[in-house]
């Protein structure tokens, strides 16, 4: 896990001898994978003066696909990153490498490494991983103009996959990640489950790959309705958009009687 230093407090924002009393937080994903929700940043902010909190923002699915550069949640709303203290983020998604980072203000960074288990910090990606996260990072730098074609391939797909009989859409149309769930459930979350699984089986046998939702059930608090997780990528080309959404309109005309 890398760590990196923001800025010191600007004018007017907690400093870390006030900061010893703060020891409420905001802990927040940007985007949240199991329902295609992006987290409120702005409102958040707001409340974080009002209430003198601080907010840790969770970026693995936010980081290198929101925002005109891929910089995440706070690009995407215009919030400056001074206003969030701690930003954290896997690299396995976007970045396609392994390990993570977290940055936020040197007081805070100057904590964790001071005060947390040595073992979190002395491991190292492998080389060869190493080099394909910073690649991934120039590539994000060179060519931002990956993100509005990514933007604008997540609004043909969310556009395609409205008003398929049977199943809701769920999700922002400028995200990657959507979800279809049952427009009707039957009331048993087993039998929703194998529904679905037939969709998803029905595709799957005329090559399209899609991947059905799974949740630790005893264990999350509020547990999501079983639903199909559709994720869009830069690479996808627009015969592969149109192919799958007809399908899965297929799979369910078929399906859901």
């Amino acid at each position: 896990m890398q760590h990196n230093r923001k800025t010191e407090p600007a004018a007017g924002i907690n400093k870390s001898s006030e900061a010893r009393v703060t020891r409420r937080f905001i802990v927040v994903e940007g985007l949240y994978i199991n329902t295609g929700d992006v987290c409120p940043l702005p409102e958040l902010v707001k409340l974080k003066y009002r209430y003198k909190v601080r907010i840790f923002l969770e970026e693995s699915m936010s980081f290198g696909v929101l925002g005109d550069h891929g910089r995440g949640v706070t690009e995407h709303f215009g919030v400056n990153i001074d206003d969030i203290d701690l930003i954290s983020a896997n690299m396995e998604n976007a970045v396609a490498s392994v390990g993570g980072f977290c940055c936020g203000r040197s007081f805070v960074i100057d904590h964790q490494c001071h005060t947390g288990q040595g073992y979190c910090f002395s491991a190292s990606l492998p080389p060869m991983l190493a080099s394909a996260a910073i690649e991934a990072l120039n590539i994000m730098e060179e060519d931002p103009g990956i993100f509005a074609i990514l933007r604008e391939k997540c609004r043909r797909v969310h556009r395609a996959l409205q008003g398929i009989p049977g199943l809701k859409l769920v999700g922002e149309p400028f995200t990657p990640a959507f979800h279809l769930q049952l427009e009707n459930g039957s009331g048993s979350r087993d039998t929703d489950v194998k529904t679905l699984r037939s969709i998803v089986d029905y595709c799957l046998d005329r090559k399209i790959a899609l991947t059905q939702a799974r949740y630790l059930d005893k264990e999350e608090r509020f547990l999501p309705p079983p639903t199909i997780r559709v994720v869009v990528t830069v690479e996808q080309t627009e015969e592969d958009i149109e192919k799958a959404a007809l399908l899965i309109r297929e799979a369910a005309l078929a399906l859901l009687k």
